[in-house]
């Protein structure tokens, strides 16, 4: 696709796609500011990388020869989740695919399917038919509430602890020597519940130090 109108409107078009697969979809569950810009960075270069390639052959085996060199990434600092590793997935294919398609001036086809991709991730993230749950481990120090006995007297000190609803509780590792028990916490999922700040309150901070 040599048409340079052809290229302004078809990044355009793959531009106003990705914006409504992440601004609207992805973002609200997700305001990590640098996955944002991978996404969208990612998404724009592709397109033109695609674009200015001398085929459309050779341009659908260079983004998904992209696409496996950025699988090979590996954030020390910082690694992907799951999530987000389906949604650079998705952010790498848009651009090929609509490229291909409006090389092909196949517009009606490359819409539907952008649409059904946007409905699909969409319903997906609405968890629409589905129930989660998610789990925290935690370091515990009222090592006197862990027995059976006492399990309802437990689940309700970290209730008040953490402000959330526990489903149940999974005691794993014990030691006495010094007072803790690893738990393992289950509880549904709230997209507007911060978890892991809120488990600060019943975490043991210092007791790593004698790991």
């Amino acid at each position: 696709m040599n048409n340079p109108i052809m290229i302004l409107i078809g990044f355009v078009y793959n531009l106003l796609v990705a914006l409504i697969l992440i601004r609207l979809i992805y973002y609200p569950k997700s305001t990590v500011q640098s996955h944002v810009f991978t996404f969208l960075a990612f998404n724009t270069v592709i397109f033109f990388v695609i674009n200015f390639l001398s085929s459309t052959e050779m341009g659908i085996g260079m983004g998904f020869g992209l696409f496996a060199v950025f699988s090979l990434l590996r954030y020390r600092t910082d690694p992907l989740p799951i999530r987000e590793m389906t949604y650079l997935f998705i952010i790498v294919a848009l651009p090929i695919m609509n490229a291909t398609g409006i090389a092909d001036n196949n517009w009606a086809g490359m819409i539907i399917a952008d649409g059904l991709i946007l409905l699909t991730i969409w319903i997906l993230e609405k968890g629409w038919g589905f129930h989660y749950e998610i789990s925290k481990t935690i370091i515990y120090e009222k090592i006197d509430l862990i027995v059976p006995e006492k399990y309802d007297e437990l689940k309700a000190d970290l209730e008040k602890r953490t402000g959330v609803k526990i489903n149940k509780i999974a005691i794993g590792k014990i030691d006495f020597m010094r007072d803790i028990a690893y738990l393992e916490v289950f509880s549904d999922q709230d997209p507007k519940y911060n978890w892991n700040r809120r488990m600060e309150a019943v975490t043991v901070s210092d007791t790593d130090d004698d790991l």
